[in-house]
């Protein structure tokens, strides 16, 4: 992957230009990139500036430059921390970036930035699927009067474009002009299309420069729009056709958006040695009574019935859980209103069209996803994900397109499949008698929550990091960059207990006294509360109940987890253990001297190997 950074016009002297926001945003992107994709080729190539870098073998061997004005700051390849220390040094030393950050006194060449681009994916990355080139400037139009520049440049981005190189735009606005990209760059960057698959996104917003004149707000911006664009696309399942009725599919692929992330281990390292070296991992089986190798072809797979070890071979397997093709069959519809909230037991996948099985499923899935969504339907579906998977029922929920802050597409316009939970996961509240709170509380806590309301009523997962996955992130940082260890990790899940008590301290403890209050009042209407039912107090004259030593018959006692030998033997030959419950069963195994660890089904496979092996 390839960041173009453009310097624009900006003086030497004027801080934070938006050329040095976006090597800010550069060495922000880097930093993430190596930890959520770190086999993604990343590269810095400057444009317009009075110092030129770039030489191709050939030029170098006969002393020329072929690129004036492009600076490669950073070659395309896997970042290591070299390049991040570099570029590091390069966005904390203001002298070294205003020396490096000097505009050009003549206009650079498009055509010729552009075919510098080419040249290094061409020679650094032939053979990547996914090429993608920033471009990150605030000149809208670079060839004002020359028309041959202008044309050249749109022959070298189709000449892109054919390689699958795709060029993402993001304009910044000056404060006197803003940024229009009918001028130059709608003819070096096209316009996504719904029937082209490999087509870039929709073009970025025009970024606003900062106005309080330290780069902050213009950084957050663009870092905003580039993570947009920079997230892998990695379907959970691709081309899985969408059967709306007989005959009639379109084919769709699925993506999870919402994913818990977890320190991922790529390697292990032993440190046992002069120097750290990669372990490689072998797995063998072995018996457990012989300690002899096993080879692949020897192990079986079966089930436990009747006692018996039921085998079944590798093609009967395939066949017991086959329930068919992996497909999203619409049987009906439902009212959204009857799927509630409570209903999303499971992790929902966002499903979006795909053009390559069936040309028009496009249409299709928009018409059908706008239908749904203006007649606040949902439809129910039979849904297969892959080969060998059990079926799911799920509803097919639409879901409109959503926009950031500053018009940057944060979640496209799709659908979500959700699965529903089945009659046995849903359980019934328990039967309790509630107090009916008064108006007057409820108002109160009305105004309580409202002091308590997040900007725009909406909750936002990416300001809120995984602290331990961060402090994680930074400590490899630390030790692969060799900086000083930070005393504490930054946590922004804590509560803000200050601002929480300025805003709404003094509400909370006029709700306390409402509520005691009314406590009060509702006690001398009702009385106290006492429990209807009263524990008898033991007969002090009756002896104790002693428990007899066990035998082999029945068990003596009169726990309420008491059994004898006759009912479990009833329950083994009606193969019905399963329905005795944890206590019971450990009970009458402790009186047996069988082991009780483990789960129920452990439990109740000791309790038939002890009736088998008598």
């Amino acid at each position: 992957m390839l960041k173009a950074s453009s310097d624009s016009e900006s003086k030497p002297g004027e801080d934070d230009s938006p050329a040095a926001a976006a090597l800010k945003c550069a060495f922000s992107l880097m930093q993430q990139r190596i930890i959520s994709n770190p086999s993604d080729m990343m590269g810095i190539l400057l444009f317009g500036t009075e110092q030129s870098k770039f030489q191709t073998p050939d030029e170098r061997s006969k002393g020329g430059l072929a690129y004036p004005h492009c600076y490669l700051l950073a070659d395309l390849d896997v970042p290591s921390a070299e390049d991040v220390k570099r570029l590091k040094s390069l966005v904390e030393d203001e002298e070294e970036s205003k020396s490096l950050l000097v505009p050009s006194k003549e206009p650079v060449s498009m055509a010729n930035v552009l075919f510098c681009a080419n040249q290094i994916f061409t020679t650094k990355a032939p053979n990547f699927s996914s090429r993608r080139l920033f471009i990150v400037t605030d000149n809208d139009d670079p060839h004002t009067h020359d028309k041959a520049l202008k044309s050249a440049a749109a022959v070298r981005a189709k000449d892109l474009y054919d390689l699958g190189v795709i060029i993402e735009l993001f304009p910044i606005s000056k404060p006197d002009h803003d940024f229009d990209r009918s001028k130059f760059y709608d003819d070096i960057v096209y316009r996504s299309s719904p029937l082209d698959p490999e087509a870039p996104a929709p073009l970025a917003p025009t970024v606003k420069p900062s106005l309080a004149k330290d780069g902050i707000s213009l950084l957050h911006s663009l870092l905003s729009s580039i993570n947009s664009k920079a997230v892998a696309r990695r379907a959970l399942f691709a081309n899985l056709p969408l059967e709306l009725g007989p005959g009639f599919k379109i084919s769709v692929k699925g993506y999870i958006i919402f994913k818990r992330q977890v320190p991922a281990r790529s390697c292990y390292v032993w440190l046992q040695g002069e120097k750290a070296q990669i372990a490689k991992g072998v797995t063998t089986q072995m018996a457990d009574d012989t300690s002899r190798t096993i080879e692949k072809a020897e192990i079986k797979k079966a089930y436990k019935f009747g006692g018996d070890q039921v085998a079944f071979t590798p093609e009967e397997i395939k066949k017991v859980r086959n329930f068919g093709d992996p497909v999203i069959r619409i049987i009906g519809f439902k009212p959204l209103s009857s799927v509630p909230f409570w209903a999303s037991v499971k992790q929902s996948t966002f499903i979006y069209p795909s053009e390559e099985d069936f040309v028009g499923s496009t249409r299709v899935f928009a018409a059908l996803q706008q239908k749904l969504l203006r007649d606040e339907k949902v439809a129910i579906v039979w849904f297969i994900a892959r080969k060998n998977a059990a079926p799911v029922i799920s509803a097919l929920v639409p879901g409109p397109e959503q926009l950031g802050d500053i018009g940057e597409q944060v979640m496209p316009p799709g659908m979500w499949l959700v699965p529903l939970p089945y009659a046995d996961d849903v359980r019934s509240n328990p039967d309790t008698t509630l107090i009916q709170a008064p108006d007057s509380l409820v108002d109160m806590m009305r105004t309580v929550i409202q002091q308590l309301q997040l900007p725009k009523a909406r909750y936002d997962p990416q300001k809120y990091p995984n602290p331990a996955l961060q402090w994680h992130y930074r400590i490899l940082q630390v030790l692969a960059l060799d900086e000083d260890l930070p005393e504490k990790p930054e946590d922004k899940t804590i509560p803000k207990y200050r601002q929480i008590d300025k805003r709404a301290g003094g509400y909370v403890i006029d709700w306390g006294h409402e509520l005691e209050d009314q406590f009060r009042a509702w006690q001398k209407e009702n009385g106290p509360r006492t429990s209807s039912a009263k524990r008898s107090a033991p007969d002090e004259s009756a002896p104790p109940k002693k428990r007899t030593k066990p035998s082999d018959g029945v068990e003596s006692g009169d726990g309420p987890n008491s059994i004898n030998d006759n009912d479990i033997k009833q329950h083994y030959s009606k193969n019905s253990l399963n329905k005795l419950t944890v206590p019971i069963l450990k009970s009458w195994m402790e009186n047996k001297g069988l082991s009780t660890s483990g789960k129920k089904s452990d439990l109740v496979e000791r309790v038939e190997e002890y009736f088998e092996n008598k």
